[in-house]
């Protein structure tokens, strides 16, 4: 089922071992319903990479996420407008993510995606 939505904001990134429980403590009580809060965000969808063996081609290969970040997360937008707009800053700011978790995240990436199906 395709999103409801028209453009896919994913962003990843790895976490510091020993701050990992904070990361998904402040990520689910507080990142996410701040940026839910926004007009024109519609989901959150938080993923974590894993490893697996897929046969294409008649052949078994490796989907190695080694040098992929661990923790996704989806955001369903209207329009990439929002990312640009003071109350998205003010949102992502907020709370204890830009002091306590933001520090220790590494390998981040950004993309932005439009759905064409």
């Amino acid at each position: 089922m395709p999103p409801a939505t028209k453009y896919l904001l994913i962003v990843s990134m790895d976490i510091d071992s020993d701050k990992e429980g904070l990361f998904h403590q402040v990520y689910d009580e507080e990142h996410i319903p701040l940026i839910l809060k926004l007009p024109g965000v519609r989901s959150v969808t938080r993923l974590e990479g894993q490893s697996a063996k897929v046969r294409v081609g008649g052949q078994l290969q490796n989907i190695d996420m080694s040098d992929e970040p661990t923790f996704t997360a989806i955001y369903e937008i209207d329009s990439p407008e929002i990312l640009e707009t003071e109350e998205w800053q003010n949102a992502v700011e907020a709370g204890r993510w830009p002091g306590e978790v933001r520090p220790y995240t590494s390998n981040r990436r950004f993309e932005l995606r439009k759905v064409i199906a």
